[in-house]
């Protein structure tokens, strides 16, 4: 008779089918994050930009979701958001350009403040007043 590490009567009732559906959920998991992700990048800067909004034509997979922003100057781009962070896939909404080689940047406020003046004001100025409405707090 050939030993056992267990007993098989003893193991769990699930099959691998069931494991691998609960896999498939935790990966869809990480899809909605990176969406979550994209929508959580837009909202922190929308303000200081004339328009931007997670692409609903380019795919979202579990490492990657596309933005569309348009700049105050007028200028769109596409922004790829992985985990090595955002860069610029294209010069146009709901596009990518395999040929472009532009560098990854560690967050968005980096990449706007390359690509956009009126950007760097805007979020400056907003910085600064939140600045002021602090102070103006612990003095009180």
């Amino acid at each position: 008779r050939m030993e056992t590490d267990c007993n098989p009567m003893e193991l769990p009732s699930y099959t691998g089918f069931e494991e691998d559906a609960d896999y498939r959920d935790f990966e869809g998991t990480d899809v909605k994050d990176m969406r979550l992700e994209a929508e959580a990048v837009v909202n922190d800067v929308l303000f200081a930009v004339s328009n931007m909004f997670v692409s609903k034509t380019l795919p979202c997979a579990e490492d990657v979701a596309y933005i569309n922003v348009e700049t105050r100057e007028g200028n769109r781009y596409c922004l790829e958001l992985t985990e090595a962070g955002l860069k610029v896939v294209a010069y146009d909404f709901d596009q990518t350009d395999d040929r472009l080689q532009t560098p990854y940047h560690e967050t968005v406020y980096s990449l706007l403040d390359s690509l956009s003046p009126a950007y760097r004001d805007v979020f400056g100025n907003a910085l600064l007043q939140r600045l002021e409405a602090l102070k103006k707090e612990s003095q009180s």
